[in-house]
């Protein structure tokens, strides 16, 4: 009976001792300090700089005013077809499920949409998230402009010499390649088998909760392919350019935001989070927190190429490299979110960006939870959204608003007086005057798609069809039409348009295993 006993206590105690062995190793490994932040604090949110040490950046006495004119309806309802398919019933409904937190929408300097949700105000905090690596990159233009760094064809090793020691590889990889996420640097981004749940070595954690990221940077990031011949997103890229910065400004990476930027042009005070008091080292990644209305100023500078009333803050031609298409890229060296054809999502010096087919563009600061700064400049629009999920947002909602905005007459339409009537009136005009054609491809395909993912399958199946008499020649408009007969249970209409769209591309593989279930 007692050594039954005893085996019972020991299979009981056995998963406490294994657990207590792991997070054991995981302190040898890394520290302390990193464990007790992965165990009490577990997924990154929006309130996380509370629970670290943080810098100051004050900011300007007196600065900028955008002027205000609100026209709230008209904002909204760019989000009309997000709303809809999210399943809400108005902005507010999904501005409080998607836990929006601020929205700021200001054209030609003018504020026309500035609400808060979720308990936040003008006045709160915004964590950046993974915007604070465009604030990186604006700092690494003003090294540049200060003569302190070279050019970014310098090697990274020219300002880091002793990487060189630990891995001769080092001195290949460029601040070019740091800044464009293509060093080739080890970073692991394993999950627990069928979670979405970070593993404890995932190199996005290490980074977010070490207590030392300097000594991770010099001691223990490795080198796993060549530099430039890929991309792959990187915090450690972004906590090098930093580490960088540190060495030829012999500031902290606060001053240097201060003094460049902080100080010249924003209204409040901002915090930067440290990874611990003995290691002082900013978390360069994600980890500034400012105003929204302060993140709409940024964008107002870069909007104006870097000048900021009749003073030039940063070159224009650092704007321009930082978030300009590099259209020599080839596919393999660009991030692998885009939409079909000559519509492109791409990355530049920290920066994302989206492509459009008439030429025009967008680009973006974009941080996880829904942290944005969008800037159109066709437009002369600031859009900056920030938030605290990853649920019902993300950037091609600012893209697709985008898209509203330039077809904005044919969007109202469909907005103020439903499908049918935007569809017989456009085709009316269209009578009138051939060359009459008030949207593109892509917006049709979004608009459907929202209709579609809504429930409202006839309206879609309408937009779809539209889209397939307009661009008869395009192999993704057939696609689409067949997923919405598909959703409506029209398996031999279905089939019919995937064959279309198959023998315009013969190598959709969409459409391909499409057509296998149906058989």
């Amino acid at each position: 009976m007692n050594v039954m006993k005893k085996v019972i206590k020991i299979l009981i105690l056995t998963p406490v001792i294994l657990i207590l062995l792991f997070f054991v190793i995981l302190s040898v490994k890394y520290s302390p300090v990193y464990v007790y932040r992965l165990v009490t604090l577990n997924v990154a949110d929006v309130d996380d700089y509370q629970h670290f040490d943080n810098r100051t950046l004050r900011g300007a006495q007196n600065t900028f005013e955008f002027k205000k004119n609100p026209d709230e309806a008209y904002v909204e309802s760019l989000f009309y077809d997000r709303v809809i398919q999210s399943g809400c019933t108005d902005f507010d409904e999904w501005a409080e499920k998607s836990k929006t937190t601020a929205h700021v929408f200001i054209r030609r300097d003018t504020i026309i949409y500035e609400k808060y949700f979720n308990g936040f105000t003008r006045d709160s905090y915004f964590h950046s998230q993974s915007m604070a690596k465009s604030f990186i990159s604006f700092l690494i233009g003003a090294a540049i402009d200060d003569g302190l760094i070279k050019s970014v064809n310098d090697p990274m090793t020219k300002y880091i010499p002793e990487l060189t020691e630990r891995d001769p590889r080092f001195r290949k990889i460029t601040v070019k390649n740091l800044l464009e996420m293509q060093s080739g640097l080890k970073y692991f981004t394993g999950y627990f088998p069928g979670t979405n749940i970070e593993l404890p070595w995932h190199d996005e954690v290490v980074g977010y909760y070490h207590d030392n990221v300097r000594k991770l940077l010099l001691e223990d990031v490795e080198i796993e392919s060549e530099p430039g011949k890929s991309f792959q997103y990187c915090n450690y890229n972004t906590s090098y350019l930093g580490l960088m910065l540190e060495r030829v400004t012999g500031k902290t990476i606060s001053e240097y935001l201060e003094e460049r930027l902080w100080s010249q042009i924003m209204e409040y005070d901002a915090l930067f989070s440290i990874d611990s008091k003995e290691s002082g080292f900013e978390y360069m990644p994600s980890r500034l927190i400012a105003r929204a209305i302060d993140y709409a100023r940024f964008g107002r500078l870069f909007l104006a190429n870097g000048n900021w009333n009749g003073r030039q803050l940063i070159s224009a031609s650092w704007v321009k490299e930082s978030t300009l298409k590099d259209n020599s890229v080839p596919p393999e060296l660009s991030p692998d979110e885009s939409r079909e054809g000559c519509e492109r999502t791409y990355y530049k010096y920290q920066w994302w960006g989206h492509s459009n087919c008439d030429s025009t563009y967008q680009f973006f600061a974009n941080g996880n939870l829904g942290q944005m700064i969008y800037i159109i400049p066709s437009e002369d629009v600031i859009i900056v959204h920030c938030g605290n999920s990853n649920e019902l947002f993300s950037a091609y909602d600012l893209w697709h608003a985008a898209d509203c905005i330039t077809f904005y007459d044919f969007h109202r339409l469909f907005f103020n007086q439903g499908v049918d009537e935007a569809i017989r009136e456009f085709r009316e005009k269209k009578n009138q005057n051939p060359n009459y054609q008030p949207f593109d491809e892509s917006f049709l395909m979004d608009k459907g798609y929202a209709h579609l993912n809504a429930g409202k399958v006839k309206d879609a199946k309408k937009i779809f069809a539209l889209n397939v008499e307009s661009y008869p020649g395009s192999w993704t408009v057939y696609n689409n039409l067949a997923e919405a007969f598909s959703k409506s249970g029209e398996a031999d209409s279905a089939i019919q348009f995937y064959k279309k769209s198959l023998k315009l591309k013969p190598e959709n593989n969409w459409a391909t295993e499409k057509l296998k279930m149906f058989k």
